[in-house]
């Protein structure tokens, strides 16, 4: 596993680590989805995380693990939301201050919980550039600790534990349907995986109009800059330089979808299974229902992770209609 930042070991540390605080989420099944996918599908319900979405586990497990020293000298970040509420709450459980840097752009519904969890937002423009530039000067006049969304051992050693719960919940599984933006989810459970399960296929699902991960496992060269048009705001980040090495060796395949077909899996959830995600979410079901996954054989029996759903309820009936 050297050739990759984070290891089998870590994973399971990190399972020890955020046990007590985190949810082990469901895993469920709705014939209504098998019947539109075409295939046996098994949810893995992040939306149902604390917080409303898988990067608490992460958030938990960098926070956790720093020493007393560190992190009385709290932590900083930026993101456009879920990180952010997800380290926010991981500082308050530990005692800590928390430095949220959030572009101008972000939902509000996201923002409304960082302030809840009490830490302090900087906004900044909604740019990959400003965001690390702010962080950066956040950092500084603070002294905190910068924990970046996703590019990040510690970070993805935490949501690799999505990885050592899935096998145990549905022991027959052909593969793993994971959406992909920085790439730490995919990362993390693909390294768990080739360790407990390597017959599981790990595909990465991602918006058409943010597709820098299927054009980096294409031409075999990391994309690192792009401008992405989807509505599927958790995935418009790039794949970070931590997680290309496992999108590029690893993980089986990387499908795109359109918004379309993003809002037409969200409605799917919604209206069948009673259950609201945002679309970042709905992006892994998009691509169960594909035509592209359609004409492959051997994948009947697949789990999806529904990252999250933290979804603004003044834009749900937009995305929905």
């Amino acid at each position: 596993m050297s050739d990759y930042a984070i290891g089998l070991k870590d994973i399971e540390e990190a399972a020890h680590r955020i046990g007590p605080f985190i949810r082990r989420t469901p895993l469920m099944t709705s014939s209504s989805v098998d019947r539109a996918a075409s295939r046996n599908v098994f949810l893995k319900c992040e939306n149902f995380q604390r917080v409303g979405a898988f990067k608490f586990r992460g958030a938990t497990n960098a926070v956790q693990k720093l020493d007393a020293k560190s992190a009385a000298r709290g932590v900083v970040t930026h993101s456009s939301g879920n990180h952010a509420q997800a380290l926010a709450l991981a500082a308050r459980i530990r005692g800590i201050e928390a430095h949220i840097v959030m572009p101008t752009n972000a939902s509000q519904v996201k923002r409304d919980a960082v302030v809840d969890f009490g830490a302090t937002i900087y906004d900044c423009e909604p740019t990959q550039e400003a965001r690390e530039r702010t962080a950066a000067e956040v950092v500084q006049r603070t002294g905190g600790i910068l924990i970046p969304p996703f590019d990040h051992p510690d970070v993805l050693a935490g949501q690799g534990t999505i990885g050592l719960e899935l096998p145990v919940q549905e022991p027959v599984l052909d593969a793993v349907i994971v959406p992909i933006g920085g790439g730490g989810l995919i990362s993390g459970i693909t390294l768990a995986l080739r360790e407990i399960a390597p017959k599981i296929r790990v595909i990465a699902a991602e918006p058409a109009g943010a597709d820098d991960a299927f054009r980096s496992k294409r031409d075999g060269v990391r994309v690192t800059e792009q401008v992405p048009d989807t509505i599927a705001d958790g995935l418009r980040t790039c794949i970070g330089e931590l997680t290309w090495p496992v999108l590029r060796d690893l993980v089986d395949r990387v499908i795109t979808v359109s918004d379309d077909e993003i809002r037409t899996a969200m409605r799917l959830l919604y209206s069948l299974v009673k259950l609201v995600v945002e679309p970042s979410a709905a992006v892994g079901l998009a691509v169960a229902c594909s035509p592209e996954l359609a004409q492959l054989t051997g994948f009947d029996r697949v789990a999806v992770v529904l990252t999250g759903g933290n979804v603004d309820p003044g834009a749900l009936h937009d995305l929905l209609t």
